[in-house]
């Protein structure tokens, strides 16, 4: 955030700013889901909703997962939240007291961490890398679990690597903080987007997983403020009392939206926005393997690049830095995502179209030089 706000000011004193640093998709919402949310608006469907969100909405998830996955999702277990961050939040309220303890992958979103502690609790923070494509695995668990332990959270795809977890090392993972006593929480905001490998959900593998998705990164509605998660029955009334003291609801126009973003239009848009992300992440490999970048895994999903630029620079952050203000190309050092040799890593988002990304390339290239 401190570097994007840097190339902002740059951007207002006239400076051509080149953005791969900010994790949002460049596309605008999809028209149907604009037409419905202006729709519910014009119908003056402006009152709250229930605090576990539009049933209707709730309904339609469900079917998604069937339709999608060939599974059956009672839409009891459905959830809609402001946002995947208040899924999480959400998640972390009923499953961590004070004093517990949640493991999360290094590297790996920077608020996550961050939520954990508001509660009072702390983090074991499990190293990554490309031996185990930058994912948590059921080894993790027996190696970093600890008395306190009871949860423990992984994302497929992942920020900032853009890896996948396989559904066989998936179903070791859950079977292994099973038997510790935990809850897994996994993030499949990413969902969606998956280029290399086919598309899965925990929740095909387990009912006992909590799950979290978001309608703002394959379905482009970011600015909408609207997630939502799968939870074992079990503790759905207890999400809902939290959910009534801390937001009452997520918003009511864009749960309206939202129930446009499953119909077939909208995914033929959606589909047809993968494949341009494809061709950013296709482009942008090779040519940074050229620049002396390491990339030792190929990402899967999501829009992201977590490069190793050991062979340029041995702090990331000063180098980003300098990058910014001598190229005007905006990237993200690896201490966003945690501290494990975070010094020679950075990350690109591929947000933005080739021809963007072909003149941030030539700028870099420029200043490695």
């Amino acid at each position: 955030m401190d570097l994007l706000a840097r190339a902002r000011e740059m951007e207002a004193a006239g400076r051509s700013v080149l953005h791969l640093e900010v994790g949002e998709p460049d596309f605008p919402t999809p028209q149907p889901i604009i037409d419905a949310g202006i729709l519910a608006l014009r119908q003056l469907k402006t009152h709250y909703t229930p605090a576990l969100g539009l049933a209707e909405l709730r309904q339609s998830i469900a079917d998604h997962y069937r339709h999608k996955f060939g599974i059956e999702i009672s839409p009891k277990r459905v959830i809609v939240t402001p946002g995947a961050s208040g899924a999480l939040q959400l998640a972390l309220s009923v499953l961590v007291d004070s004093g517990d303890n949640v493991l999360l992958t290094d590297p790996g979103y920077p608020c996550n961490r961050n939520m954990v502690k508001l509660l009072g609790a702390d983090c074991t923070v499990v190293p990554v890398s490309a031996e185990t494509h930058f994912q948590m695995y059921a080894a993790h668990i027996d190696q970093y679990w600890n008395e306190n332990s009871v949860a423990a959270m992984v994302a497929s795809p992942s920020n900032p690597t853009g890896t996948v977890i396989g559904q066989q090392e998936l179903r070791g993972l859950i079977e292994a903080v099973s038997a510790a006593g935990g809850h897994l929480i996994v993030d499949e905001i990413y969902q969606g987007l998956v280029y290399s490998e086919s598309d899965t959900t925990a929740l095909s593998l387990s009912d006992d997983v909590f799950v979290i998705n978001s309608f703002s990164k394959y379905f482009g509605m970011t600015g909408w403020r609207l997630g939502w998660m799968v939870v074992p029955e079990a503790y759905v009334d207890a999400i809902d009392r939290v959910a009534q003291n801390l937001f009452l609801a997520a918003s009511t126009l864009a749960q309206y939206a939202a129930l446009a973003a499953f119909e077939q239009e909208t995914i033929e848009i959606l589909q047809r926005r993968v494949a341009k992300f494809r061709e950013r992440r296709d482009y942008l490999l090779p040519v940074l393997r050229e620049m002396a970048f390491e990339i030792p895994v190929e990402p899967s999903g999501a829009f992201y690049i977590y490069a190793d630029c050991s062979a340029i620079t041995q702090d990331s952050f000063a180098w980003t830095r300098s990058l910014l203000e001598d190229e005007a190309v905006a990237l993200t050092p690896g201490i966003d995502f945690g501290e494990h040799r975070a010094s020679t890593h950075v990350r690109f988002a591929y947000t933005r179209p080739v021809d963007e990304l072909e003149r941030a390339c030539c700028r870099i290239a420029r200043y490695i030089k």
